[in-house]
């Protein structure tokens, strides 16, 4: 995808991945270097504008709370509709409105949480990742670009654990 290739990085998206340990060690060998770096010496190394605070990985507040007021809502909802489903079930048994069997109410209340558990992923991907920008209502089309980050990712880390 050029797109991605061309858009800039959020602070908190993966980046290009370090080159691996055994190349580091190579080159290590070959300039007569310890093969790991203290701490010290990468910070001496390193100029400050590569150098990436750990704040700068984190997710920021507002995305965090973006994040969390929707997996509230997407996931709560149905949650408490799941755990209703009893109450409503055993107060139709008790007051002999009709027969209910049990595997109905299993099913249902079964399908509730697996809603829930739904909500809880779409509430992080649905969210809009970007701090300034805060996203639609459904937020479908921020799902569908989290979720092609998402299986990017998968798929380069996959090919670099093929190529190791």
């Amino acid at each position: 995808m050029s797109s991605e290739s061309t858009r800039d990085r959020l602070p908190f998206e993966p980046g290009k991945r370090k080159k691996s340990a055994k190349k580091a060690a190579d080159r290590a060998t070959e300039q007569n270097q310890p093969s790991r770096p203290t701490a010290k010496a990468e910070a001496t190394n390193n100029p400050p504008s590569k150098a990436i605070a750990k704040e700068d990985r984190a997710i920021p507040e507002v995305v965090s709370n973006r994040m969390i007021r929707r997996m509230a809502i997407l996931c709560g909802i149905p949650s408490a509709l799941g755990m209703a489903t009893f109450i409503v079930s055993y107060w139709i048994t008790i007051n002999e409105i009709f027969e209910l069997p049990n595997t109905a109410v299993v099913l249902v209340s079964l399908g509730f949480f697996g809603l829930g558990v739904l909500g809880l992923s779409y509430g992080v991907l649905s969210a809009s990742w970007d701090p300034e920008i805060s996203g639609s209502l459904v937020g479908w089309s921020e799902f569908t670009t989290n979720l092609g980050r998402m299986t990017q990712a998968w798929r380069t880390a996959k090919e670099k654990r093929q190529q190791n």
